[in-house]
């Protein structure tokens, strides 16, 4: 059995039911799986591996509940730099349907590298775009070289132009063929058990580019075989009056009537969700993936964060598509979601208090586990997986900031992490990724954007 041990932590943040912060902390792990966490001199004094993390500050690994990993490719593209959702969209499907399994698998590499160095441990993609010979399988088999977990989502588009949708015919699907191929996903690749390194996710596009019709059987289809549902939703306002318009409902009624409801659905964004619906959805268990950086740069609002987190709506980070953040960085977006939900907190309001960072901190990392479903990730606890994180402290970034580590993480506003574990094993160190060489795959990758885009 193979043994790792981490050791003399300056602070080992453990998001148990305690919230135990550990000076000097460290842990046990055994085959990945987490045996004992403790000061370091209560923990065995050898092991396969072991890491002195004395200047340190060690966190559960970040957890991505959002993400459109090709869009790597589509950044700060002149057309829809300064537009809304609507408008970026259809500046970017004409560019998106060029794209082939290569896009795929060189952006899916692109976009993991980023988030494993900013100490994300899981991510979420949604993949709805299929032209050409593009499969989400490309997704799969490049994710996999950088050893980040993965929740891979068969989306889809089939209510296109010419019957009222927004994406192009050329972009959307046959209702058959995408009920055929997610059941394919499902059997080929998805792995319930405890440790899983890869679930499938079931996962139409939004209410404007996708029928009602197929919101159901994809609801159908995931809950018979027992895997999660995702779509966006309540994004902007241009959503809600389609919705109105042409179903005579809010966003979240539409949901609820189409059946996506209960603590097996998840939508992004819900910025245009109020407080007797997000209410409903706190009791149904139906959550919610914050994109604080894409909400801004399309000018979609302020998601209301705090209420639902207070009424008890389940609540996750998303970094979103790196064409509307324009980054990747796990890192960086639970920062943002905290200062973003300070600017929205009026004077007084949830008893005065801010958002801290404590707080984002435990929604990118037990709130996005609880957003995917897992219950084995997200704390450092005995019988959880070992996905974890460190921070060298003595870099400048946190220079005059050691009064408080665990705040200073987000307050001093690093960038990336030194290392990082999943399942035991070392993806990042050092600041590089181990398991891939980065150089040759941006080479590539900065050529694909080029032929795409010109």
């Amino acid at each position: 059995m193979a043994s790792l041990l981490i050791k003399n932590a300056q602070v080992l943040v453990t998001m148990d039911a305690n919230r135990r912060e550990i000076r000097g902390g460290g842990l046990y792990a055994v085959d990945g799986y987490i045996t004992e966490v403790g000061p370091a001199d209560d923990l065995p004094s050898t092991a396969d591996e072991v890491f002195d993390l004395s200047s340190h500050v060690v966190l559960p690994g970040f957890v991505n509940t959002h993400h459109h990993f090709y869009q790597t490719l589509t950044r700060a593209v002149p057309g829809a730099q300064n537009a809304g959702l609507f408008d970026w969209l259809t500046t970017l499907y004409p560019i998106w349907e060029r794209m082939t399994g290569e896009h795929i698998r060189v952006s899916t590499k692109v976009a993991v590298a980023e988030l494993a160095l900013s100490g994300c441990t899981t991510a979420f993609d949604h993949l709805y775009v299929f032209p050409n010979d593009a499969t989400l399988d490309d997704e799969i088999s490049a994710a996999a070289e950088v050893g980040i977990r993965l929740h891979a989502s068969r989306g889809s588009m089939s209510l296109g132009e010419s019957a009222g949708g927004l994406p192009p015919d050329s972009l959307v699907e046959d209702h058959d063929s995408i009920l055929a191929d997610t059941q394919r996903l499902v059997d080929t690749y998805h792995d319930p058990n405890p440790g899983s390194m890869l679930h499938i996710v079931v996962a139409p596009c939004s209410p404007f580019s996708v029928t009602p019709d197929l919101m159901r059987a994809s609801a159908e289809l995931a809950r018979a075989s027992s895997v999660r549902l995702h779509t966006h939703l309540a994004e902007t306002l241009d959503e809600e009056a389609f919705c109105i318009e042409t179903f005579g409902m809010r966003p979240i009624e539409l949901a609820e009537d189409l059946g996506w409801v209960g603590d097996d659905v998840w939508f992004a964004h819900g910025v245009f969700i109020d407080p007797n619906e997000s209410g409903r959805m706190a009791r149904a268990g139906t959550g919610v993936a914050h994109c604080p950086s894409s909400n801004m740069r399309l000018a979609a609002g302020i998601a209301p964060i705090r209420r639902m987190v207070d009424q008890g709506v389940p609540v996750g980070i998303g970094v979103d598509g790196s064409a509307s953040n324009d980054g990747s960085n796990m890192l960086s977006e639970i920062r943002q979601a905290m200062l973003l939900a300070r600017l929205d907190a009026a004077p007084n309001q949830f008893g005065g208090s801010l958002m801290s960072a404590r707080t984002a901190l435990e929604l990118g990392t037990l709130g996005g586990a609880k957003v995917l479903g897992r219950s084995d990730i997200g704390a450092l606890k005995v019988g959880m997986a070992a996905d974890f994180i460190a921070l060298d402290l003595s870099k400048l970034e946190y220079a005059g900031a050691l009064h408080d580590p665990v705040a200073a993480v987000l307050l001093a506003s690093p960038t990336s992490v030194d290392h990082s574990w999943v399942h035991g094993r070392r993806i990042v160190a050092d600041g590089k990724l181990v398991n891939m060489g980065i150089e040759p795959v941006i080479e590539r990758h900065n050529a694909l954007a080029q032929s795409l885009v010109t």
